[in-house]
């Protein structure tokens, strides 16, 4: 049973980070899904429902995501996602289900850094920063490698541009984690591929590390990036073996490029496409 021993409700950010760095082992909450499964006394517990962080704002260059922004939310955000190709819709309306989603907020999703996150898989292929209270604005992909330190994340952000991608998961039942997911994304001219539930931490690839860089990949780029994406460290858990998932994973990259991609004609999509049929062919 979770109990706590004290509960702040913090009128804004400031205070959180001065009572997280003062209380001993003080924690935020977020929407408190993970947190409960445990069975300890949490000896403060921070709520940030007073701070306005429940909101995905708009301005001229980058959608700003509450911290306190739901999945739910996150996943019914049309412009948003319109704006990202769909992969957060695609990312999150499969977990669990709408009333667990309603309670998930992005801040948690993304400061646990959990390895089985889709949310975090997701937002790596974007441009994506997380905004911090004392750290300030950090990229994504940095922020999932520090150490967890004693600080209060706020927003998501991610930058706009003309998306192009996909999001692909493979789940052995619905609801259920994924065993390997990928999201493919094309900006400013450039492939960047995320590879999560590896089952570590999401990993990216992009430019001359994935090995793509025309806007209708062929088939050997195609190659080029599955194999770049193989390259990358895999283990087992009871989800999947190491073997099956290095496979999955180069599949899901090879769909997710292709499904991406804006081919002009069907010549070179029926290749890309042939392409992705022998990645996905059982080895």
């Amino acid at each position: 049973m979770l109990r706590f021993g004290r509960y702040v409700r913090a009128a804004n950010v400031e205070d959180a980070l001065e009572v997280l760095r003062f209380r001993k082992g003080a924690q935020v909450m977020g929407g408190g899904m993970w947190m409960r499964l445990s069975d300890r006394t949490v000896p403060c517990v921070i709520d940030l429902s007073d701070c306005g962080l429940d909101k995905i704002e708009e301005t001229e260059d980058e959608y700003r995501i509450g911290a306190y922004v739901t999945l739910r939310d996150l996943e019914c955000a049309a412009d948003f996602n319109y704006r990202t190709g769909n992969v957060l819709n695609a990312a999150v309306h499969d977990i669990v289900g709408v009333q667990f989603r309603q309670l998930a907020t992005v801040g948690g999703s993304v400061f646990g850094r959990f390895g089985f996150s889709d949310v975090i898989c997701a937002l790596l292929a974007l441009d994506s920063e997380v905004e911090l209270v004392g750290a300030g604005r950090v990229p994504l992909a940095t922020f999932i490698d520090m150490p967890y330190e004693l600080d209060v994340l706020t927003h998501v952000i991610v930058k706009k541009h003309d998306y192009q991608a996909s999001y692909q998961c493979l789940r052995k039942a619905a609801t259920d984690f994924s065993t390997i997911n990928v999201c493919a994304a094309r900006w400013d001219g450039t492939w960047h591929v995320a590879v999560g539930s590896r089952p570590a931490k999401a990993r990216l690839l992009a430019g001359e590390a994935l090995g793509v860089s025309s806007a209708e990949p062929t088939a050997d780029e195609i190659a080029r990036a599955v194999e770049a994406v193989r390259g990358l460290a895999y283990s087992s858990n009871m989800w999947g073996s190491e073997r099956y998932r290095r496979h999955l994973a180069g599949a899901l990259t090879a769909r997710s490029i292709v499904q991406a991609a804006h081919y002009a004609s069907t010549e070179a999509y029926q290749a890309a496409l042939a392409a992705c049929t022998r990645e996905e062919a059982i080895r």
